[in-house]
C-alpha cells in the first residue's frame, strides 16, 4: 500500500481540555469555564433512540464504538505520515481503511489532527478529527465508519457537528472554513463523501443548543 506523505501546516493551540461525564451529557473543562460537548449537543434529540439501541444491542453497540475508535487512530497515523506497515491493523479495520484511502489522500496541508477547541460565543467544547485542505479547500473533515450506507438526512447530527466545529475555529483563530466534508466507511463495502457549508446548518445546530438548555438547565 502506497502511502502519501502529507505536508503539516498545525496552528499551535496552547490549551488542552479534560472532559468529564454527568446525566446531562458529557462536559469540558476548559480554562475559560465547563462547556457541553459538540457532540452531547448535536445528538441530544436523537439519545433516547441510542440509549434503546445500546441497551437491547449491548454487544453491537460496543463493536461499532471500537471499530469507530480503531478507524480513526489508524486514519490519524497516516495523516501523521506514520508507517503503518509497523502496525497491528486487524483486517476488518484495514478494510474500511483501504477503501476510504482514496478520498483520504484528497486531504493535505493539516492544521489540525484531533485538536481540542472551545469557545464562550458558541458555548461548546470537542475534538475535532481534521481540519485541512480538501481537493484544495480549507474543511472541517470527520471520519465515520458504518456497518451500512448512511441518508443524509439521517446524519444531520454530523452536519451539526462539522459546523459547530467550523464556529468554534474561527471564534479562536479569526479564519472561516466555508466547507466541511463526511467521509464514511462502510462494512458493505460503500464509501460516502458529504460536503456542504456550514453556513447551511448554523441555525439547525443553534436550535439544538437551544433544546439541549430547555431541557437540562434550570
Amino acid at each position: 500500500m502506497n502511502q502519501k506523505i502529507f505536508n503539516h501546516d498545525f496552528v499551535d493551540v496552547k490549551f488542552d481540555i479534560s472532559s468529564t461525564e454527568t446525566p446531562n451529557g458529557r462536559f469540558y473543562v476548559t480554562e475559560q469555564g465547563t462547556f457541553p460537548s459538540v457532540t452531547t449537543i448535536t445528538s441530544w434529540e436523537k439519545q433516547e433512540f441510542f440509549r434503546i439501541w445500546r441497551k437491547q444491542n449491548p454487544e453491537e453497540s460496543k463493536r461499532v464504538t471500537s471499530r469507530g475508535n480503531r478507524l480513526h487512530s489508524i486514519i490519524e497515523s497516516y495523516l501523521k505520515n506514520e508507517d503503518l506497515s509497523e502496525k497491528e491493523i486487524m483486517p476488518n479495520d484495514l478494510d474500511l481503511f483501504v477503501q476510504l484511502k482514496k478520498e483520504i489522500d484528497k486531504i493535505d496541508n493539516i492544521k489540525a489532527l484531533e485538536t481540542p477547541l472551545f469557545g464562550k460565543e458558541v458555548g461548546l467544547a470537542g475534538r475535532v478529527d481534521c481540519i485541512a485542505e480538501f481537493n484544495g479547500v480549507l474543511s472541517i473533515i470527520d471520519f465515520k465508519g458504518s456497518t451500512r450506507q448512511k441518508r443524509k438526512e439521517d446524519i444531520d447530527n454530523y452536519m451539526m457537528q462539522a459546523t459547530a466545529y467550523a464556529l468554534l475555529w474561527k471564534e479562536i483563530t479569526g479564519q472561516t472554513i466555508d466547507n466541511f466534508v463526511i467521509l464514511i466507511s462502510c462494512e458493505d463495502g460503500a464509501v460516502q463523501v458529504f460536503q456542504d457549508n456550514p453556513r447551511n446548518y448554523i441555525y439547525s445546530l443553534f436550535t439544538a443548543i437551544k433544546k439541549y438548555k430547555d431541557n437540562n438547565v434550570k
